[in-house]
C-alpha cells in the first residue's frame, strides 16, 4: 500500500488521498494489522469517485487480492485542524444531520517525538473507553506511519451517541484534557461526517 503514491497523483478529480495501515487488537495498538488497509480519498465530485472505483487499475489490483472490501461514502458536517498543513475536508452545504443518521468520526494526530511514550501509555485507556461506549458500531486505529502519525475512524448510531462519548465519557474527557495540557500533538484534525452509504463486497 505504501508504495502506490505515484500512481494516484495524476488521477482526475482526486483532491486529497492517504494510504494507511491499521493497528491490531481492535485497532488501538502499536502493532500493525497486516490484513487491513485503508485508502482515504477526497473527490471533486461523486462522478469522479465512481469512475475511479469502476475503472482504476490501482483499485482493481487491491480488490482482486482482498477477501473483503468496504467502501464508506461520507458527507462532511464539521472539520477543524490540519493534516499535512491543510484541512482536506470541507463541510458540504447540502449535508445536514437531523440527529437520526449514522455518523463517522475521523481523528488524526502527528504525535511529538518527545511525547511518544506518554501518548502510548494512554492508548489502552482510550481503547477501553470507546469499546464500552453506547452507540458505537465500529472503530479502528489507522495511520500513515507506525507510532507517530496516528488516526482513528469510528461509526456511530447517531450524533447524540457521538456527543455523549465526546463530552460525557469520563475516560475520554480525561485523555482530551491531558492531550491539550501536555501538548502531545504537533498537528491534529477532528472531523465528523454523515454516513451516506456503506457498501461491503
Amino acid at each position: 500500500m505504501g508504495l502506490k503514491h505515484t500512481e494516484l497523483h495524476a488521477v482526475d478529480g482526486l483532491q486529497f488521498f492517504k494510504l494507511l495501515g491499521t493497528g491490531s487488537k481492535g485497532g488501538f495498538s502499536m502493532f500493525p494489522d497486516f490484513s487491513t488497509y485503508v485508502f482515504l480519498s477526497v473527490w471533486q465530485s461523486k462522478e469522479h469517485a465512481t469512475h475511479f472505483y469502476e475503472n482504476s487499475s490501482f483499485y482493481t489490483a487491491y480488490k482482486d487480492k482482498a477477501a473483503r472490501c468496504r467502501v464508506l461514502h461520507l458527507g462532511c458536517i464539521q472539520s477543524h485542524g490540519l493534516w499535512g498543513g491543510v484541512n482536506p475536508f470541507k463541510p458540504d452545504q447540502n449535508t445536514t444531520n437531523n440527529g437520526g443518521q449514522k455518523i463517522v468520526v475521523l481523528t488524526r494526530a502527528n504525535v511529538r517525538w518527545s511525547r511518544l511514550l506518554e501518548f502510548w501509555r494512554h492508548v489502552p485507556l482510550a481503547s477501553k473507553s470507546i469499546a464500552g461506549s453506547s452507540g458505537v458500531l465500529f472503530y479502528k486505529g489507522i495511520g500513515e506511519w507506525p507510532l507517530v502519525q496516528q488516526a482513528t475512524i469510528s461509526i456511530w448510531n447517531d450524533l447524540e451517541a457521538v456527543k455523549n462519548y465526546a463530552y460525557k465519557q469520563p475516560s475520554h474527557s480525561s485523555i482530551v484534557k491531558k492531550t491539550l495540557k501536555n501538548k502531545w500533538y504537533g498537528e491534529s484534525l477532528f472531523s465528523r461526517f454523515n454516513l451516506i452509504s456503506d457498501t461491503t463486497y
